[in-house]
């Protein structure tokens, strides 16, 4: 979790905040002139392919990768090899022996083309998922319902920290200004990172992500970028690596783009995970109805999609979702057409046509997309109730 709460000038305290050090010690390295990395980075391969590893097992939204060299390009995912790794969650755990499982193949823009990004899942040795694998059960709830069609988009938000621990481009001064709305803002005084934000959005597109969107949010250093829409769990998978890809790209720019919910206290802005969701029933003509027994069915499940839709079961939106700045309250479930504060949204030309698609605007920016998509399918089409959920085999 990324806070900066030490460092807000109403604070009593004027020690230095932990992110700020971690961020002086960890980014220090990161001042280094790029012109001359770019005299390595051309230099012949001799035929080799470099293909990075990309994959969660930490108890956070974090990722983690790690690239080999392989002697031929890969054409499929089936052509990428399993392979091996040690991890413990904690310095004094054991080790434990884990395998990275190849599922989905990407262009690779900071080494590119022949060199692969390459999606995996994390298996523990005796063949499990690992712990915080949440796409192998996903992968059997969207088989479960592959009869509906389920489609999704995902709006990630995020803010971009400086080495100095505050939000990019921000001073100790920025805090005692009236806040002020720069949704969509264009100019050096509304918006700060455009260039990493461009970076971003060129290096999905090269990599093949279904990004079909960014734009500047609330505060200046506030940024959000749309993935879909997709099919089914295909909507996780560009997800993360665009989450993937939006860190590496932080890291040549030596920022930080953090996912925290609200790393900006008290009355700034937080960052969400808005869902966009549709069966072929809701995408049909008279679909408003599906949409409408699909929003009865959450109504009764709220705090099950609460606890799934944060990595920490539901503390970190208890930070955001406190009734104001455009959101809902955590422990009331609410829905409208086109209210932004409400859990569950019908945008306002959906109830004009009378079709289309819902949006869940409770998701944390930390959510796990594939805890956060299975939860919807398992309440609205596989109609789940309470708390407990079914196991769903692969067919």
């Amino acid at each position: 979790m990324l806070s900066i709460s030490a460092r807000h000038p109403r604070s009593r305290t004027s020690e230095p905040s932990c992110i700020s050090l971690k961020l002086a010690i960890t980014m220090s390295g990161l001042r280094l002139n790029k012109r001359v990395k770019d005299h390595y980075m051309k230099l012949p391969q001799g035929g080799k392919v470099l293909v990075t590893y990309v994959w969660k097992n930490v108890p956070s939204e974090e990722l983690q990768c790690k690239t080999r060299t392989l002697d031929y390009e890969p054409k499929s995912i089936e052509d990428i090899p399993e392979w091996g790794f040690g991890f413990h969650l904690q310095p004094e755990d054991p080790i434990s022996d884990m395998y990275l499982i190849p599922v989905k193949m990407f262009k690779d823009p900071f080494f590119l083309d022949p060199n692969k990004l390459v999606l995996c899942e994390a298996m523990k040795s005796n063949g499990q998922p690992a712990e915080n694998n949440l796409r192998h059960s996903c992968k059997n709830v969207m088989e479960a319902a592959r009869d509906h069609h389920p489609w999704f988009g995902m709006e990630q938000e995020y803010i971009l920290i400086d080495i100095n621990g505050l939000p990019y481009g921000w001073t100790e001064d920025s805090f005692s200004t009236p806040e002020v709305t720069h949704h969509c803002g264009v100019g050096a005084d509304k918006v700060y990172g455009r260039d990493i934000m461009e970076a971003h959005y060129k290096a999905c597109l090269y990599a093949g992500i279904k990004i079909w969107g960014s734009n500047a949010e609330i505060i200046p250093s506030q940024w959000e970028f749309q993935v879909g829409p997709c099919k089914g769990i295909d909507v996780g998978d560009h997800l993360v690596m665009a989450r993937f890809i939006l860190h590496r790209v932080c890291e040549d720019f030596g920022v930080v783009a953090t996912l925290d919910p609200k790393p900006v206290p008290e009355f700034w802005a937080d960052s969400g995970c808005h869902v966009n969701y549709s069966t072929e029933d809701m995408r049909s003509e008279g679909g408003l109805k599906h949409i409408e027994d699909a929003i009865e069915n959450l109504s009764k499940r709220h705090d099950y999609h609460i606890s799934k839709y944060d990595p920490t079961g539901g503390k970190d939106n208890a930070r955001r979702l406190i009734g104001y700045l455009v959101t809902s309250k955590i422990h009331q479930f609410s829905s409208g057409i086109d209210d932004r504060c409400a859990s569950i949204r019908i945008p306002i030309h959906v109830w004009q046509q009378g079709y289309g698609y819902l949006e869940d605007r409770r998701p944390a920016a930390t959510c796990d997309p594939y805890a956060v998509i299975e939860a919807l399918v398992r309440t609205t089409v596989l109609k789940e109730t309470g708390s407990e959920t079914n196991v769903y085999e692969k067919s």
